[in-house]
């Protein structure tokens, strides 16, 4: 037996092996030892699988997206289902598939520049792209649109958002066109992940995908689970976490709810995002991948439960039961995804997800032609019925550890307008070694200044130009748009500052005065 709470990331034990073999068709021989093979139907079938699954995923928790945090969702509310419901959420707020357009982004460069398109056309795709993002996404955006390139844009120090759950919830694509190549899987992360996240969010990343990787060779959740653990570094918190969650599902099998007790005792709160420090708000990648992970182990397999457990663990709701049921789709494949998940896919499946020119369809057939690509880069074989996979022994990412020694001090509450007819100027004095100031830009004449602005409403693209002084020295100088979509997500962020007081000031340099600037929270952040 394998002691799965302690496989190594760089051997495949002899029991391993033997896993992989009894779940592949046909049986391999000794002298293909070196390879997986499946046919091209089930290949296809289980990509099929995984891109539904994901769909329906997104769906059914939509609803409850950061309704709940830190606490379970209780089993009195009801999670409704039906078979109109895809249909509806595509037509009516097609913006909840972020998770799946953000995704299909990579997948058109791929389709127009080859698997091989450089890390720079990713990052110009998505930061050009007009769909909304939020966090790591956003700031990554800016930083790129400001000449920043990765991996330097998801770096923590350049990205305060680097450890939230946005690569985790758009590298499904990576491990769907990497089946059983799980350091393919790993590279293609490497490649793409580096736009918007470092750390524990690119970690996020690399154990969807590579769970994904190991969800066509096998059905056995946990090997899957630590298969894909074990291309993650022992010493980072991400690794941790998610070990803990396997431990405690050992030592308490038939009660998820006690193991998540467990993970928001020890693992709960986040400091890196600014709008989850000191707030229940979590959408650090960590706890949300043990919500993933906490609903596969639980979920035996079984899709309803799976999604279930990972939906009612609360936090972003839509995209852990997305992440969970997709894995269970890409095991299942498409044609076993029982029929009360999969009944409304037909009048979705030839639809464009929004900003894409992409639906399922399409995406079905892109990554299979992907996938039998990566197959061949890869040293293996495409035959007339089937594919033989060259197996890899197990690549490990190099350790990324994003705020190591900070701790939260108590939030600095500011909330002041300057700008318009108010005042150009703001200084805050505060204590610590690294700062993020939260706040907005809005338009006087807008109705309502907390909603989503507009490209018609940004007085001719009008930007806001704030300098911002550090203890009287020129720190930076941030471009804050009217338009949402190429905002930054934060006003102001600096790390590693010499421990002591520090003075922040800010001055608008070009007034309008119909643009004013609201300041609210500032995050402070002290020695652990």
């Amino acid at each position: 037996m394998i002691n799965f709470t302690r496989i190594s990331g760089t051997l495949l034990t002899i029991s391993a092996f033997l896993i992989i073999f009894s779940h592949c068709t046909p049986k391999q021989t000794e002298d293909d030892s070196d390879y997986i093979t499946l046919s091209k139907e089930v290949l296809k079938d289980k990509i099929k699988g995984a891109w539904a699954a994901q769909t329906i995923g997104v769906t059914y928790g939509g609803p409850t997206e950061f309704r709940y945090g830190k606490r379970i969702i209780p089993d009195s509310v009801e999670i409704f289902w039906s078979d109109t419901a895809m249909y509806h959420w595509m037509t009516r707020i097609p913006g909840l598939y972020d998770d799946i357009y953000m995704d299909l982004t990579f997948v058109e460069v791929m389709e127009k520049e080859g698997i091989d398109a450089p890390a720079a056309s990713h990052a110009a795709a998505y930061a050009n792209a007009k769909y909304w993002l939020w966090h790591a996404n956003q700031q990554g955006r800016y930083n790129i649109l400001h000449g920043m390139t990765p991996p330097a844009s998801g770096h923590w120090l350049n990205n305060p958002h680097a450890d939230d759950i946005d690569f985790q919830i758009e590298a499904d694509f990576a491990g769907i066109m990497n089946p059983g190549m799980p350091n393919s899987a790993l590279a293609v992360c490497d490649h793409i992940g580096h736009i918007m996240n470092s750390g524990d969010g690119y970690y996020g990343g690399v154990l969807m995908a590579t769970m994904y990787s190991y969800a066509f060779i096998s059905d056995d959740i946990p090997y899957i689970i630590n298969q894909a653990l074990g291309h993650i570094p022992t010493q980072s918190t991400f690794y941790q976490c998610i070990a803990d969650v396997v431990k405690w599902h050992q030592e308490y099998p038939d009660d998820w709810k006690k193991n998540w007790n467990l993970i928001e005792e020890k693992w709960g709160n986040d400091i890196g995002c600014p709008d989850g420090a000191n707030r229940d708000f979590n959408i650090d990648a960590k706890i949300n991948a043990a919500y993933v992970v906490l609903g596969l182990l639980y979920g035996n397999g079984d899709m309803s439960k799976t999604m279930e457990i990972s939906t009612r663990a609360g936090q972003d709701s839509d995209c852990n039961p997305a992440s969970s049921g997709a894995i269970i789709g890409t095991i299942l494949g498409y044609k076993n995804i029982p029929e009360y998940w999969s009944k409304g896919l037909a009048q979705v499946e030839d639809m464009d997800f929004q900003f894409t020119t992409t639906s399922l369809n399409d995406v079905y057939d892109i990554s299979y032609r992907q996938a039998l690509e990566m197959i061949t880069k890869n040293g293996g074989e495409i035959g007339e019925d089937e594919v033989r996979i060259k197996k890899q022994q197990t690549t490990i990412a190099p350790l990324e550890q994003n705020f190591v020694g900070y701790a939260l001090a108590e939030p600095i509450g500011i909330n002041k307008r300057i700008g318009a007819k108010d005042s150009q100027e703001l200084s805050i004095d505060f204590e610590g070694i690294g700062v993020a100031l939260k706040g907005r830009v809005g338009n006087m004449d807008y109705k309502d200044n907390y909603a989503l602005i507009s490209d018609e409403e940004t007085l001719n693209g009008y930007k806001l130009n704030v300098e911002f002084y550090l203890d009287d020295s020129l720190s930076k100088t941030m471009e804050l748009p009217l338009y949402f979509i190429e905002r930054a997500h934060e006003l102001y962020y600096q790390y590693e500052l010499p421990e002591g007081k520090h003075t922040l000031k800010l001055k608008v340099i070009n007034p309008n005065d119909k643009v004013f600037l609201d300041v609210g929270d500032m995050v402070v952040y002290v020695k652990e």
